[in-house]
């Protein structure tokens, strides 16, 4: 059964198509969600285990197997860059700045991963896709990323039986050819989301557990987008904080048989090592010491969740959030503008910033009662500090969905 945004997405896709000439009559479409992360951000790249869950903003994909050898796709949300079409395996080199600001570096850059990891494409396919996911915070180049390669897998019939190397192959194409340093926790978060329940990922065994929310809980999550334009991971303040982190963890490598700096979990080490590098290393310290104290925070968030404790959540929700403000400096002023204004609702569990940091959305947790609350103070409040924004912005209550879903017949 398809709900509203379904049916909805699903006729912009056919009217698109009919405007722009390109036949998706006996396709299929395809949608991936967005994610909302509750613990650890930014731990992927620092080896921590991650929970979150996805979120009914989603990207939808028409497609339908098209000219051999042949690629023809147009996005909705991007109209005046036209249709996009290429020959399969003629693409640009890796970071190219012909398509450093242009949608179609994805579609390109899957063709070109997916060639380089020996996958045999023949059928190209033509595709309409149209998506409501904000602009950050919520992984929309994540989804775009696992839609394109589960559908252009489909169309040439190749099955993938571990939906890590799915989630490898979505990395390597934002890593190697777009130039964003990302790490896995957008990927996993879709591609394992099931409705209902939050995902539990553990990198040491990369596993996945799927963790029932307690009974009787009830909430909604909450995604304040401040109306921003986030730029890209590879040009924001999170490719910095991947390199200090990077730094901090070759300086103790040196003592230490360690990876990831989530891989310290003992206090007293912990204190130690502070102690040490502190005078020389202020900044490290502090992105250090964010990865831990969220790192401990995290077991009891994941109890808690088991609990139906939510409110409890919100409380570790939102200690994240001053820690990713105060220690791990990945925050803006707008997000940060969100979160204030956040903390004056009732009703409000947490809030903290989204994603990969500097701009894009703020997130929270919310009783069911609350959110209009939420919703109307936002509108009082933001606009007077951010004018220019004031038509940019806006509050998405979100619940928890499946992560990626196809919906067969529909054109």
């Amino acid at each position: 059964m398809l709900d509203f945004s379904d049916h909805e997405a699903v006729r912009n896709i056919q009217q698109i198509s009919q405007q722009q000439g390109i036949d998706l009559r006996g396709g299929k479409v395809r949608r991936t969600s967005s994610r909302f992360c509750l613990g650890v951000e930014h731990g992927d790249y620092n080896g921590t285990e991650l929970f979150g869950v996805g979120t009914d903003r989603f990207i939808w994909m028409g497609y339908t197997a098209g000219t051999p050898g042949r690629m023809r796709l147009f996005s909705g949300n991007f109209p005046r860059e036209g249709v996009v079409e290429f020959d399969l395996g003629i693409t640009p080199p890796p970071r190219s700045p012909r398509i450093a600001d242009n949608w179609a570096r994805f579609p390109l850059g899957v063709d070109y991963i997916l060639r380089k990891a020996g996958f045999d494409l023949r059928l190209g396919m033509d595709a309409v896709i149209y998506g409501n996911i904000p602009g950050g915070g919520m992984s929309r180049s994540a989804s775009l990323t696992l839609n394109l390669i589960l559908s252009l897998l489909d169309v040439n019939n190749i099955e993938i039986e571990d939906k890590f190397e799915i989630v490898d192959l979505a990395q390597a194409v934002e890593n190697e050819y777009i130039g964003s340093p990302c790490g896995q926790l957008d990927q996993i978060m879709i591609l394992f989301a099931r409705e209902g329940v939050g995902t539990h990922y553990d990198p040491r065994h990369r596993t996945i557990q799927y963790v029932p929310l307690g009974k009787d809980a009830d909430f909604r999550l909450v995604s304040l987008d401040t109306g921003t334009v986030r730029p890209g991971l590879e040009k924001s303040t999170y490719k910095i904080r991947r390199a200090e982190c990077e730094e901090f963890v070759a300086l103790l490598q040196k003592e230490r048989d360690i990876n990831f700096l989530g891989d310290i979990k003992d206090q007293r080490e912990f204190e130690q090592i502070m102690a040490q590098y502190q005078e020389n290393h202020p900044d490290l310290c502090s992105r250090f010491k964010y990865i831990f104290y969220a790192q401990q925070r995290f077991y009891h968030m994941l109890e808690a969740w088991k609990n139906g404790e939510i409110k409890t959540v919100g409380e570790i929700f939102r200690q994240d959030g001053h820690g990713l403000r105060d220690d791990y400096q990945i925050s803006g002023p707008e997000l940060e503008t969100m979160c204030d204004i956040a903390r004056t609702v009732g009703g409000v569990y947490g809030e903290r910033m989204l994603g990969g940091g500097d701009k894009g959305a703020a997130g929270a947790l919310v009783a069911p009662h609350a959110v209009s609350a939420l919703e109307e103070a936002v509108n009082q409040a933001y606009p007077r500090s951010y004018r220019l924004l004031q038509d940019r912005y806006a509050v998405h209550a979100c619940r928890m969905v499946e992560g990626v879903k196809v919906l067969e017949g529909k054109l």
